[in-house]
């Protein structure tokens, strides 16, 4: 299933319809040629990883940041206030399945963490490189996701955690293959491993 890329904000009028957008991962094929392709390394804590090295949640457009932009995106009937800040809507989390009217029960997830990152390539990058990484809206990178669910992820690569809903694992892992090709990052066997795994069951 592909995931539609929806218009930012939906009518406050409009009947009622929970969608998932995310930009559409590369095809189950280009995942895997894009796969052999990515260099197989160890990861690298050194320097150590600080959150801080990333800068998030950009301004976008007016006063509406990254964040904000994305449960825009994300969600149907969504209802800003002037700050830009999501007073209402409707959501569906496409790592589990849960609704919710309430985007504060939602985390942005990096789809691949920014630790991760970090560990494969990003220590090396610029500052303003990271920060681009960790706003991107054009790759499947970004996404709504249920906040207890993306807490219990947390840097976690496909080796080690998946989402539970099963008809999204194989957008997670073309999403994670996009992401890791486009900005050069490595992985590490286990990973490499995995992501095989599941691309061989799509």
């Amino acid at each position: 299933m592909q995931f539609l890329f929806l218009a930012l904000v939906a009518s406050a009028s409009a009947a009622p319809i929970l969608n998932r957008a995310l930009p559409t991962p590369i095809s189950v094929a280009e995942a895997k040629t894009y796969l052999s392709e990515l260099t197989v390394a160890v990861d690298s804590n050194s320097p150590a990883y600080a959150r801080t090295d990333f800068k998030t949640w950009d301004i976008i457009s007016g006063e509406c940041d990254t964040r904000e932009t994305v449960l825009m995106r994300d969600g149907t009937n969504v209802v800003t206030n002037s700050a830009c800040h999501a007073t209402s809507g409707n959501w569906v989390s496409p790592y589990d399945g849960v609704p919710t009217t309430d985007g504060s029960d939602l985390d942005i997830d990096h789809l691949v963490p920014l630790k991760e990152a970090w560990l494969s390539g990003a220590r090396d990058w610029t500052a303003a490189q990271r920060e681009s990484y960790a706003n991107d809206l054009t790759r499947p990178q970004l996404v709504a996701v249920t906040d207890n669910l993306n807490e219990s992820k947390g840097d976690k690569d496909p080796a080690l955690w998946m989402p539970p809903l099963a008809s999204f694992q194989c957008e997670y892992v073309q999403a994670w293959v996009t992401v890791k090709h486009y900005y050069k990052l490595t992985v590490d066997s286990a990973e490499k491993t995995a992501l095989a795994g599941y691309l061989a069951k799509c």
